[in-house]
């Protein structure tokens, strides 16, 4: 029942950091947010432990405080998602044709539907590269993709709206190119995938930058 409410309270205190309302070293207060969103505390507990394990928050003595990533960091997150994630689809031709099918339906559904209030979207994207980073058959790289990928996740489609439908087209064009077989072209399209990804995160973050500094 709470779900729904933690992920709108995620959802805003998100946008409150990336607007600059709540600035680096900010202390986030259950409380305080709790008023300021007009939710009770247990959505907003959801969401911030949900912000400190994707690295946007730290401790600092007793209170846990905003960070925001740098353009190094993800510069860096990216550097390394477009060396690791390329390897890995060019290993993963031998997915089944029946999973390859099964996330093009899914895909093909967001694009008709959009991301749903269940966050959809993130849900096909986790599985999508998950299903790509299994291929390599290593329990590192699988792991740390996801953790690379969970450090940018509020960039999602509710902050990068003109990112949503063409990253869905090239999920498609991915997942076609592995079923036809073809490892090096679904590598190009990932590099390209992930370099589309930082570069409108870089825009938006730089944007965010702007709006602090005002």
């Amino acid at each position: 029942m709470s779900q729904p409410l933690a992920q709108q309270a995620y959802g805003k205190i998100i946008e409150m950091i990336l607007s600059g309302t709540l600035m680096p070293g900010d202390a986030l207060q259950e409380a305080k947010l709790g008023d300021t969103l007009d939710m009770s505390r247990t959505p907003v507990r959801e969401a911030i432990k949900r912000i400190e394990a994707e690295g946007l928050a730290e401790q600092d003595g007793r209170f846990l405080k905003v960070r925001t990533l740098t353009v190094a960091e993800i510069e860096e997150i990216f550097f390394l998602r477009g060396v690791l994630e390329p390897y890995c689809i060019r290993q993963a031709t031998s997915i089944p044709v029946s999973v390859l099918d099964e996330l093009e339906k899914r895909v093909r559904h967001l694009q008709r539907h959009g991301p749903g209030e269940e966050d959809e979207q993130r849900r096909v994207d986790d599985d999508l590269h998950r299903t790509i980073a299994l291929s390599s058959r290593s329990d590192v790289m699988v792991s740390t993709i996801a953790d690379l990928r969970r450090r940018t996740c509020m960039f999602d489609h509710s902050n990068l709206p003109h990112r949503f439908l063409k990253s869905c087209e090239e999920h498609l064009e991915m997942l076609e190119a592995l079923r036809s077989g073809d490892g090096e072209r679904a590598s190009v399209l990932m590099a390209e995938h992930i370099a589309h990804a930082r570069d409108a995160i870089l825009e938006r973050l730089a944007l965010s930058l702007e709006r602090m500094a005002q």
